[in-house]
């Protein structure tokens, strides 16, 4: 199994300001990648889907990608 993104990288806070990790766990559609196939726990799965919402109602990240 993979080791987790944040717990390994020491990220406490998962910001949505951060587009560039957050893209990290967005597949080529936009969509949020399920945490078996990104091996991230299940909170951290969940901080990461609120910080992509947020990021998305801000314009920051596309609802869908061409």
């Amino acid at each position: 199994m993979r080791q987790d993104y944040f717990s390994s990288n020491n990220i406490k806070y998962i910001d949505y300001k951060d587009i560039e990790i957050l893209k990290k766990f967005l597949n080529p559609n936009g969509k949020i990648m399920n945490h078996k196939r990104t091996g991230v726990t299940s909170k951290n799965q969940r901080q990461l889907s609120e910080a992509v919402k947020r990021a998305r109602f801000l314009g920051l990240l596309p609802f869908v990608a061409k």
